[in-house]
């Protein structure tokens, strides 16, 4: 009688997918928390596929995403593996640093005070 363990998950696929790492999520969830406090988001998803990551952001649950976060690697050694996406899928900031390029989310939430 042989044991055979199991054939790994990623061996089945071919190639893993790409995924958002606990660090980069929370630099994204902070931002996010942030909005959803001051009333300018509601709802996110996020997508996990084989060669971008996408954290998607809703205003309503069943509409189009306001933004789009994603993670390219291949685009690494490139224009940088991050990007904010806008709803009509204009690029608005790309960089090798998510914190960067967040901050132009976060000048959103920036506003005069009366």
């Amino acid at each position: 009688m042989n044991f055979q363990p199991p054939p790994q998950i990623s061996s089945i696929v071919g190639e893993t997918q790409v995924a958002f790492h606990r660090t980069e999520l929370s630099a994204i969830l902070s931002l996010y928390g942030r909005m959803v406090a001051a009333g300018e988001w509601r709802d996110y998803g996020i997508s996990c596929l084989r060669d971008v990551a996408i954290f998607s952001v809703f205003r309503r649950t069943a509409e189009h995403p306001l933004y789009r976060i994603e993670k390219r690697p291949k685009l690494r050694n490139r224009q940088g593996q991050y990007a904010v996406i806008g709803m009509d899928g204009q690029i608005l900031k790309r960089g090798h640093d998510l914190r960067t390029v967040l901050r132009v989310l976060e000048r959103k939430l920036i506003r005069a005070v009366e």
